[in-house]
């Protein structure tokens, strides 16, 4: 039977258990959505803040467009360094346009590839269709 997490009752506003002030009512969201919400606006705010290491921009300007997607989308699941494996995601620097176009476009892996890990499903992300070259140029450019 699964057990279900209960905010202690001087946080509760309502029934569901939402998190909110006294007399303001939050929609009635699971666990998980709070999780993945914090975990969106924290990645947002990492980048807003900026990851720069403060030595000016180096390489082309398509890796530098292509860090900017990967440190806003792809390090929610892969690390910060794409040299490394992250958390869900295996380490991924110098992959091909193919191999990102076929994961981040279709969810799959191109024909005869050996996946680095098994079990674990990347969703698509049709929105990056445009950004995949520079994306791919910013994982070259780190490959170690």
């Amino acid at each position: 039977m699964a057990r279900s997490f209960q905010l202690p009752t001087l946080l509760r506003n309502d029934e569901h258990g939402s998190l909110a002030r006294p007399g303001f009512s939050l929609p009635h969201w699971t666990w998980h959505s709070r999780v993945v919400h914090f975990a969106a606006a924290a990645i947002t705010a990492t980048t807003l803040i900026g990851c720069d290491d403060g030595e000016g921009p180096t390489g082309s300007e398509a890796a530098q467009r292509g860090k900017t997607v990967y440190m806003s989308v792809c390090i929610a699941c892969h690390n910060g360094d794409p040299n490394e494996d992250g958390t869900l995601g295996p380490a991924i620097a110098g992959s091909s346009l193919e191999l990102i176009a076929a994961k981040v476009l279709r969810a799959e892996y191109p024909e005869g590839y050996e996946p680095k890990r098994a079990g674990i499903i990347m969703p698509k992300f049709p929105y990056l269709e445009g950004k995949l070259p520079d994306v791919t140029a910013f994982l070259a450019e780190v490959k170690r």
